[in-house]
């Protein structure tokens, strides 16, 4: 954006679409590397369009210009923000690429048993009925194992 000008350009506002839309492409993706990279465009998308929201101008510095004149610090300040929990995102998401890569030789996400329990359900139209609520403590079908606590009373003889 330049100084004078009245808004942002339209170059900047279809980099913004480019990058967001690009980002959650790959987000979508099941390789580890590929939502990495997802990540980034998006924060970076989202940050250029944070930019384009406030007011060009010259340095917001007390005294340099007048009020009217200058830019808007609080966008600047937020995508400062924005910056840091994107990279501190990215270096845990790029941990855990490595070790997904370092455990199994591969980085794409596998689904779960409960994932392709509901695939298999929606395929045929039906509802789960593993967890209506409202059971007790005992009556729970999902309980991992409730049995510990009563094995170790009956090692002890009782």
């Amino acid at each position: 954006m330049t100084r004078g000008a009245a808004g942002p350009t339209l170059v900047l506002v279809l980099a913004v679409g480019v990058l967001v839309a690009t980002g959650v492409t790959l987000l979508l993706e099941r390789s580890l590397t590929r939502i990495l990279l997802g990540v980034i465009l998006l924060g970076n998308g989202v940050n250029l369009l944070i930019l384009l929201g406030g007011r060009s101008g010259v340095a917001p510095l007390v005294g340099s210009a007048p009020a009217d004149e200058m830019s808007d610090a609080l966008p600047q300040a937020m995508v400062l923000t924005a910056v840091v929990i994107t990279f501190g995102l990215t270096a845990f998401l790029l941990a855990v690429a490595y070790r997904s890569w370092y455990t199994s030789g591969d980085d794409e996400v596998q689904d779960d048993l409960e994932d392709r329990q509901i695939v298999r359900l929606a395929e045929r139209n039906e509802v789960s009925t593993a967890d209506l609520g409202g059971e007790g403590p005992d009556d729970d079908p999902e309980q991992v194992d409730p049995e510990p606590a009563r094995r170790r009373l009956r090692r002890d003889g009782t």
